[in-house]
């Protein structure tokens, strides 16, 4: 997708890739060749390849930190050697690269154009790299020919393999060659019905590092939309709901693996960012496709919703009273927590596996490229959407302002469902904010109110924390196990202790911001 939310395509003398990619079951890929879909717009039967690919860097991994990967590739006689360049965050399926042909396995940095790569590779010599990992695939590969698309296949299946370790590969490629990128999520969504695939949103190469040197993925937050007052509402909407499935894509990895915690705290926020859009359009936009995404985006909010609240009392409940109460014996109460957790990351491997999942996925890259909330509205909507967002931000904000204000009213008296509705508010209000930020650059107030406001969720949500860390009580309270028991007793004075001083703070934060002056409509 460009900055301006259109489709991607490829156009002629382009050195990049755009392409998605499926992970399949081991043993599926003989009957997803033969899927209608593929037969239906195959040229021909295609050809097979045995390829064998070494991976290089240097023994320090220069070109990984600088998201680099360099490889050479044989196919019978003939040697590639590709340098490619991670995705940059607004366009994931896209990857700028450079092939050129040579005579072996052995890299050769100097047939690379060092005025486009720049460092670091210009100032590498060929001694300077090593051999990291290998590939050895059986690829098929077949060119299909679209409506309005031209795409090549490639079934792969093989092994990555890094000394002695090695990890069987199953997976498809669809790159995009000509035409709308919204084909590759048609095709993946029909592939989808033969057999359980999952997106891909590592690399080989990034496979091929974790393998070798145990690297772990890192979670990412949500990065600026780039929107700007000159764009109309369309583009704006493929921009946010493009930049939230960047963001779901980028964490899924870290949420599967469990190795941080942060990956399904940044998917939650992914997704309630995700579900703010589809609120803040579908009044001036009546799409039955943000009805679709809610759903979906709520359904597995909720299946991620379990390992969070584990994570929280882990990682900050408990840790925060042992710093403030470092001589009680918290060790029958961490057991019982970890083991909580475990089981819920379990559990989320499975959601996340699930075709369901899966499907969500595609159908938000879907969305995007095939401007999907413009289907079945009437001619009024489609008006709106030709429109300078600005006059439209303006309205939202001013509305959901009100609505909040509104929602606030008797702070002081609020009780636990009340203030939990507040909380939805003030969440699409600061999405909102964040999300139109941009267009309002020049007003000094702006920053100061969403600083605000970020402060005010912040301490409705450790209120919630606090609910939610009671109810995961309740939980391990069953088990009859007097260390654990001390433990939860300590929990819960503490928690009375802290309800009292976040209730201080809270009323604080909603004074300083019931008086912040709104930055929009001037």
């Amino acid at each position: 997708m460009t900055e301006a939310g259109t489709a991607i395509a490829v156009r002629h003398g382009d050195q990049a890739e755009i392409e998605l990619k499926l992970l399949a079951p081991q043993g599926s890929l003989e009957k997803l060749r033969e899927a209608a879909c593929i037969v239906q717009h195959a040229r021909n039967r295609g050809a097979f390849h045995r390829l064998e690919t070494v991976y290089y860097d240097t023994p320090e991994r220069l070109l990984f930190r600088h998201g680099m990967s360099l490889r050479v590739r044989r196919s019978g006689k003939t040697f590639i050697q590709t340098l490619k360049l991670s995705p940059n965050g607004s366009q994931p399926l896209r990857r700028r690269q450079w092939e050129v042909p040579l005579e072996s396995i052995a890299p050769d940095l100097a047939r690379l154009p060092a005025d486009e790569v720049g460092d670091p590779v210009a100032a590498l010599s060929n001694d300077a790299l090593v051999p990291v990992f290998a590939t050895k695939v059986r690829r098929h590969a077949r060119q299909l020919d679209l409506p309005d698309a031209s795409v090549e296949i490639a079934f792969d299946e093989g092994t990555i393999e890094a000394d002695a370790r090695k990890e069987v590969l199953s997976e498809i490629e669809l790159e995009l060659k000509s035409g709308n990128a919204g084909v590759l999520f048609d095709l993946g969504t029909q592939l989808l019905d033969a057999a359980p695939l999952q997106i891909g949103t590592r690399s080989k190469a990034e496979r091929g590092y974790a393998l070798a040197f145990d690297v772990v993925p890192s979670a990412a937050k949500a990065e600026l939309s780039g929107i700007t007052a000159e764009l109309v509402v369309d583009d704006v909407i493929a921009l946010l709901v493009g930049s939230c499935w960047h963001h779901l894509l980028k964490n899924h990895a870290v949420a599967e693996q469990g190795s941080d915690p942060e990956g399904v705290h940044q998917m939650r926020v992914a997704l309630r960012r995700l579900r703010t859009i589809c609120a803040l359009f579908r009044r001036d936009i009546p799409s039955p496709a943000f009805l679709a995404v809610n759903s979906e985006a709520k359904w597995l909010m909720r299946q991620l919703g379990q390992a969070r609240d584990w994570d929280v009392f882990a990682e900050t409940t408990i840790t925060r009273l042992v710093s403030a109460v470092p001589d009680i014996d918290l060790d029958g109460l961490r057991q019982a927590v970890q083991q909580q957790r475990k089981s819920s990351y379990g559990t989320l491997q499975n959601v996340l596996a699930d075709p369901r999942c899966s499907r969500f996925l595609l159908s938000l890259g879907h969305l995007v490229e095939r401007r999907g909330w413009r289907n079945e509205i009437d001619s009024e909507a489609l008006a709106v959407l030709s429109q300078p967002m600005p006059v439209l931000a303006d309205k939202i904000l001013e509305r959901l302002h009100r609505k909040t204000l509104k929602r606030g009213a008797g702070f002081r008296r609020l009780d636990i469902h009340a203030q939990h509705n507040l909380r939805i508010n003030l969440k699409k209000l600061r999405y909102a904010a964040e999300f139109f930020l941009p267009l309002y650059a020049s007003h000094a107030p702006a920053k100061r109110y969403v600083k605000r406001l970020a402060g005010l969720q912040t301490s409705l949500g450790r209120v919630c924390d606090i609910g939610s860390t009671r109810v995961l009580l309740h939980t391990i309270r069953q088990d009859d196990q007097p260390a654990l028991h001390l433990g939860i007793g300590a929990i819960t004075g503490w928690l009375a202790r802290d309800q009292i001083a976040v209730t201080k703070a809270l009323r604080k934060s909603w004074r300083r911001f019931k008086t912040t002056p709104a930055f929009w409509g001037r």
